[in-house]
């Protein structure tokens, strides 16, 4: 046997007892339960403040993010509480993450920001075990290789915060849950009082409110709701799933904010009438144009939103003539008697159901918007034969969406004037009506009652005619 055969021979094994098992890697151990939630929550999170995605578009279980896709129905629903929570009370969240962290984060540890928020969100607001919430924002630091050596500062923050919450909460009380833009533009044009209670109202859970086709009184009383000022049904908290209620297989009702539902409303009589709505879907402002008795044509801009509206009307025993197209593309030989445009704005009045948009939308948005209301409003009063009216509205609380850029228009088009609103029509929502006979609501407006929740969206709504 030569040298390089003995060199090839391997050794003989040894066996001097037991093996001890290699030690775990945070990796390598059992994943945990809820992890994964947490991890799409922060993710998401990540999404919406920093690269300003729409929370919709994210929780879209078709095309949204696939880290919450995967999940299932219990765990979706955590993620979704967790985020509106987050976005709810981001303020709030982030002074105190920087009271308790003291030196700032790094600039490579935006991450780990999102997962304490996350966590704080749970441990300040939910009905989640504090223990759990450190424990699984610990476990995503160790996970994540940005964040690893952050893990130990991830479990002092949170720990120290889980003993500290009651004098971290009563500490930042006065901070306001919005935006400093927008606390500060809503101080300019309502005052600082009613710009608080709006920025308050957003912390309470929104109301499901009804638009029946007919006997309020009595749906309501069917439903355990209470009739609003507005003819809405709005529903108590914890009703049910909407498609399991009384009335929803039979089309008796849809769902639609109390001031949603105020636009359509102030037309005169629309019976046999001539109407288009421009910016139709989901359908629930052409569903009101149908009981009042008009011919509508619903137009849209989406397919996919056009064939949403056709099938509520279905369900509510309703028809529409419907075109796929953008409205400022519409042309009509025969003008029509009644124009309904509810125009794309910036949806600052929708805060209450929609946290996320304004941590997505800025100043910038706003003047865009109403560059794009003001250009859509100008070609609407083309469709509008003499004599005819056109309600113009949005879901902004701006009044560069709203009042400021009609008095542009209004301007420019001296056969066109404003119909007024008479307060006297709108009891309990006398101060919606301006001076000049224009609706303006707010989340503000329409306090709690009993186990009913308070509020209505922020809505613009004016009725325009045109001479003779």
């Amino acid at each position: 046997m030569n040298d390089d055969t003995r060199r090839k021979k391997p050794f003989p094994k040894r066996h001097d007892g037991p093996r001890r098992p290699k030690p775990e890697t945070a990796e390598s151990q059992p994943e945990k339960p809820g992890l994964r939630a947490r991890q799409a929550a922060a993710k998401i999170l990540a999404a919406v403040v920093d690269r300003k995605t729409s929370l919709d578009g994210m929780l879209d279980l078709e095309n949204g993010n696939p880290a919450y896709r995967q999940l299932n129905d219990a765990d979706r629903a955590l993620v979704r509480a967790i985020l509106n929570t987050a976005l709810r009370h981001l303020p709030r969240i982030e002074a105190i993450l920087d009271t308790l962290v003291g030196t700032p984060l790094p600039d490579g540890a935006r991450a780990l920001h999102h997962v304490l928020t996350v966590a704080a969100a749970q441990i300040l607001y939910l009905d989640v075990p504090d223990h759990s919430a450190v424990d699984l924002a610990v476990e995503q630091a160790q996970l994540d290789p940005r964040n690893r050596r952050f893990a130990s500062l991830t479990n002092a923050v949170l720990r120290r915060l889980s003993r500290e919450k009651a004098s971290h909460l009563s500490a930042t009380r006065a901070v306001p849950v919005i935006p400093e833009w927008f606390y500060d533009r809503l101080a300019d044009i309502y005052g600082r009082e009613h710009a608080g209670r709006i920025a308050e109202a957003m912390l309470e859970p929104s109301a499901i409110d009804l638009t029946v086709k007919s006997d309020a009184e009595g749906w309501a009383a069917k439903l355990g709701g209470r009739v609003l000022p507005t003819g809405s049904v709005r529903l108590p908290a914890a009703s049910g799933a909407i498609p399991a209620l009384e009335g929803f297989e039979d089309g008796q009702w849809w769902v639609q904010d109390a001031a949603a539902s105020l636009p359509a409303k102030l037309f005169d009589d629309l019976k046999g009438k001539r109407v288009v709505d421009l910016c139709a879907a989901p359908g629930g402002k052409t569903a009101q144009l149908l009981l009042a008795g008009a011919e509508v044509t619903a137009l849209d801009h989406s397919g996919n939103r056009l064939k949403r509206l056709i099938g509520n009307l279905e369900r509510l025993g309703l028809s529409a003539r419907t075109q796929e197209i953008n409205m400022a593309d519409f042309r009509t030989d025969e003008l029509f008697d009644a124009v309904l445009l509810d125009a794309p704005c910036s949806s600052t009045g929708t805060i209450r159901k929609h946290p996320d948009v304004l941590w997505t939308k800025g100043p910038e948005d706003i003047e865009k918007l109403a560059r794009l209301q003001e250009r859509l409003l100008r070609h609407a009063l083309t469709l509008v034969k003499p004599g005819g009216e056109l309600v113009f509205s949005n879901c902004s609380l701006d009044p560069d969406e709203g009042e400021d850029m009609v008095s542009r228009v209004l301007a420019d088009n001296a056969d066109w004037r404003i119909i007024p609103a008479d307060p006297a029509d709108w009891p309990g929502l006398e101060d919606a009506v301006s001076p000049r006979g224009e609706l303006r609501t707010t989340p503000a407006m329409l306090p709690a009652t009993g186990d009913h929740a308070g509020g209505l969206d922020g809505f613009y709504a004016v009725r325009l005619r045109k001479a003779n």
